[in-house]
């Protein structure tokens, strides 16, 4: 036994010898491989608008003074995006832009749409050199005010007079 026991032990010692490099021969080695992709998008020019009604409220031709009203536009367009606002001469009877038109029926009741409170540039459709009102767009909401006026000394019939305008953004 004593010969067992010794070639026991041999085969121990070889053993505890050949055991790192059995275990190391499990492991494997670490690769590593790269790429790159691109990220893109087409940001688009955009842009919207609102209006509130214009209303006037009573008219009364012997007043001494103009009637006046205004109406808020709100133009929401794309940082950076140049826009112009423009307004039609409206749906009355022989309307243009430098003399726009309510109507009851048949008759008329003349007014005007300006860019400022001054009332001295009326806002026009863009055509034949009419005033529109340009601007750049910030991404957020920009208010943009329509004044209009009413002329003094129109005699005309009781009744509600109305028309209706088309606002054309431009961009």
């Amino acid at each position: 036994m004593t010969r067992t026991n010794s070639h026991i032990r041999r085969l121990l010692c070889l053993a505890a010898v050949l055991a790192p490099s059995v275990a190391g021969s499990s492991e494997s080695i670490a690769a590593t491989a790269t790429s790159t992709f691109s990220v893109n998008a087409n940001v688009l020019a955009v842009c919207t608008v609102t209006s509130t009604d214009l209303n006037f409220g009573d008219y009364d031709a012997s007043q001494a003074s103009h009637n006046s009203a205004t109406s808020t536009l709100s133009v929401t367009c794309s940082k950076g995006q140049d826009y112009t606002i423009a307004l039609s001469a409206g749906a009355g009877a022989s309307a243009t832009v430098a003399g726009r038109k309510m109507t009851s029926g048949a008759e008329t009741l003349d007014y005007n749409l300006y860019t400022s409170g001054s009332h001295s540039t009326i806002w026009g459709d863009g055509t034949l050199a009419t005033s529109v009102v340009p601007e750049t767009g910030n991404g957020d909401a920009q208010s943009h005010t329509v004044y209009g006026q009413i002329p003094t000394n129109q005699h005309v019939p009781s009744g509600v007079y109305s028309d209706t305008i088309n606002v054309t953004l431009t961009y």
